[in-house]
């Protein structure tokens, strides 16, 4: 297993384009259908450089150079454009009805598979570095579901479920257009860190700020630059600090549009929550775009299991989406929770888990032990209610209080009565909620809240 997270690591960091950021002067996006519409960013009326149709499974042998913002092409360049651009003008008429779209300032023809690069600004250079960024627009066209991974740079599933998916889209067979963006918080991944480097959690700052803490300008970059571009989202993690979670969908299921995105991932349990402000999935879904996370494993691990669960999942999605005709086969469907309650050590310890993940419980039911590795003494940790262990700690060393099991109630949705339960630990020392007390991160800039997602 070691050998194979090395290997998946190093393939995935050795796919991602070092490019700094495409000419910021480009013409505005083509309106991929009556309902999805990209943002006019780019209102000069200047060609846009057509990004190269490439076979992303295929691994390269070196990494392009940098792209130049706004060359000025000389008279035997300008003639090469030309060129270039009567060949793809005759090439037109061969496509269905896909049309191209435009992401980074290039513009990506329909049946192209392509890498691109996103920096959130030239004065990041040398600090947050270039991001890969890999895109597949299809030879007719539909929705743009977007795929993001590693906002945590610790959480490694995530990574490999978006690889495997996108290098198995064959552009042809695609409908709309899929963007897969493996390292978001590449300062956190390449430091085995779920934070950037200013100690801040990125996915506690979005949409952003551009005149912000440099969280703050990071997510505002990303937000406007990627996920402005979306139809659907779907942001993938694992557990935080020494836990796992079944995979499950987290969505808002007071949302419509996102009860209907939530019901595309096949037999993958589905855990209504609204998500704290801040996160990529609140301000995604406040923005209009249905988005839903994917939660699978643990942190710092590769888990084959998990990472063929999530990639199944999206595969199944698409099908839903009608962006490919590719049909997934289920099991038993699972189940919707439109609760959950977490359930924490009273006492410190070493905890020693006695269920394990999707584990159908009774009320009272031992989850698990805590011992006095001075005392001797053990206290049993029990489930309060009927329902299925979707989340659970590891077993080590906890202090009272720690969120050691999250269980899922299945209720009737007119059963359940004011806000879901959100992650173990937004409750700071003083015991007030924190995640939903506004704009925490510009009140106090040292807010650092313990959450899965």
């Amino acid at each position: 297993m070691k050998g194979f997270n090395a290997l998946a690591l190093c393939f995935i960091y050795s796919c991602g384009v070092l490019a700094q950021q495409a000419a910021a002067d480009s013409a505005p996006t083509p309106e991929l259908s009556e309902s999805v519409t990209q943002l006019d960013k780019h209102p000069e009326d200047k060609p846009l450089e057509k990004a190269e149709n490439i076979d992303l499974d295929k691994p390269i042998e070196k990494l392009p150079e940098p792209a130049v913002e706004n060359p000025v092409p000389s008279s035997d360049d300008t003639d090469s454009v030309q060129q270039t651009d009567e060949q793809v003008q005759d090439s037109d008429d061969d496509y269905d009805d896909g049309v191209p779209f435009v992401l980074l300032g290039k513009e990506v023809p329909p049946r192209t598979a392509t890498r691109m690069s996103w920096t959130p600004s030239q004065s990041f250079e040398g600090i947050a570095g270039s991001t890969p960024v890999l895109v597949v627009n299809g030879a007719r066209q539909g929705p743009v579901l977007c795929l993001t991974a590693a906002i945590h740079g610790d959480e490694l599933n995530g990574i490999e479920i978006v690889r495997r998916v996108m290098y198995d889209i064959e552009p042809e067979k695609l409908t709309g257009t899929v963007i897969g963006v493996p390292i978001v918080n590449l300062q956190g991944f390449r430091r085995n860190s779920r934070y950037l480097t200013d100690r801040r959690d990125l996915n506690r700052f979005f949409p952003g700020n551009p005149d912000g803490s440099l969280a703050s300008r990071i997510a505002y970059s990303f937000f406007s630059e990627i996920i402005d571009n979306c139809s659907y989202l779907v942001d993938l993690h694992t557990g935080s600090f020494h836990r796992t979670n079944l995979p499950q969908i987290r969505a808002d299921l007071l949302n419509s549009s996102v009860v209907e995105l939530s019901q595309g991932f096949g037999s993958t349990a589905v855990l209504h929550s609204g998500g704290a402000k801040g996160t990529l999935r609140y301000a995604a879904n406040m923005h209009g775009i249905p988005t839903v996370t994917l939660e699978a494993g643990e942190p710092m691990r590769l888990q084959d299991k998990e990472v063929a669960h999530g990639v199944k999942a999206i595969q199944t999605l698409m099908n839903k989406l009608n962006m490919l005709k590719k049909a997934r086969f289920w099991g038993k469907p699972e189940p919707v929770f439109y609760e959950s309650t977490w359930v924490r050590a009273d006492y410190g310890g070493i905890l020693f888990s006695q269920v394990f993940l999707g584990k159908r419980v009774n009320e009272g039911e031992v989850l698990g032990t805590v011992t006095d590795p001075i005392t001797n003494k053990r206290h049993e940790v029990q489930s309060p209610a009927k329902g299925r262990v979707l989340g659970m700690a590891l077993n080590q060393v906890v202090m009272p209080g720690f969120a050691a099991f999250r269980i899922g109630i299945e209720r009737e949705e007119d059963e359940v009565i004011g806000p879901a339960v959100e992650d173990p630990d937004n409750l700071d020392s003083s015991g007030i909620d924190r995640s939903s007390t506004g704009d925490v991160a510009a009140s106090d800039p040292d807010y650092e809240p313990e959450t899965a997602e």
